[in-house]
């Protein structure tokens, strides 16, 4: 999956919504969340995961930034705002958490 990199490149939200469906199936759990380095596009899923919670958006950046270090990116924390997060999940198979 492309990471987000301004001002040419984006994470395809489509891709963002299968890995949301995967996430969010209580028939896959446990469930490891990683990618090349564990940062940016982690945080981008996990911070889609807050706002389906519906986290405040200042709590989902702050834990975002808390776990980036120095790797912080703005168009990540855009892609988080912006994103489509209406996954399609039979409610028997959503986690308790959702």
């Amino acid at each position: 999956m492309d990471a987000n990199k301004e001002p040419f490149e984006e994470m395809n939200n489509d891709d963002v919504k299968k890995i949301l469906g995967q996430v969010l199936d209580k028939t896959n759990h446990p469930v490891l969340i990683h990618c090349n380095r564990g940062i940016r596009r982690v945080g981008c899923i996990v911070g889609c995961i807050r706002k389906i919670q519906r986290w405040a958006m200042t709590a989902i950046f702050t834990e975002y930034q808390r776990f980036s270090g120095t790797k912080i990116r703005i168009a990540d924390q855009e892609f988080i705002e912006v994103a489509d997060v209406n996954v399609d999940l039979d409610d028997n198979l959503k986690p308790s958490w959702v």
